[in-house]
């Protein structure tokens, strides 16, 4: 278990954020820091991004998985990085209607060591006109 706690403290230092682990699930809660209103109301709660991993195997790959909060200029170049990176892009949609700006939701997955995937996201937030903050 002390070898899951360092990983998942490592994985969390990599995305510049903070860690949590519970029932074998390390992950981390950053959030993007652009303003959105949504039906002419300010939110301030949904540009979220979540990245975690879980069933880390004895040779060291865990499932990766991450939603991105992003804004619909950033798709094209970050979607770009992460397939660059040969990371899995699932889905890319919406959560939310009448947004200014408008806010899509990208989810990435892979099965690799959980630490190379964080750097492989910390690389690909270069991509992204605001790096996600914790």
């Amino acid at each position: 278990m002390a070898e899951m706690e360092n990983t998942c403290q490592q994985f969390a230092d990599i995305l510049h954020g903070k860690s949590k682990l519970e029932n074998g699930v390390c992950s981390v809660s950053l959030r993007r820091t652009f303003n959105v209103i949504i039906q002419e109301k300010t939110s301030v709660d949904v540009a979220d991004v979540e990245i975690l991993f879980e069933s880390l195997d004895p040779s060291g790959n865990a499932l990766n998985l991450a939603e991105i909060a992003v804004l619909q200029e950033e798709v094209p170049p970050f979607v770009w990085s992460v397939s660059q990176q040969e990371i899995i892009v699932s889905a890319i949609h919406n959560h939310w209607i009448f947004t200014q700006p408008t806010i899509l939701y990208i989810h990435l997955q892979s099965v690799e060591p959980p630490l190379i995937f964080a750097k492989k996201l910390a690389n690909s937030f270069l991509y992204l006109g605001s790096k996600p903050v914790s």
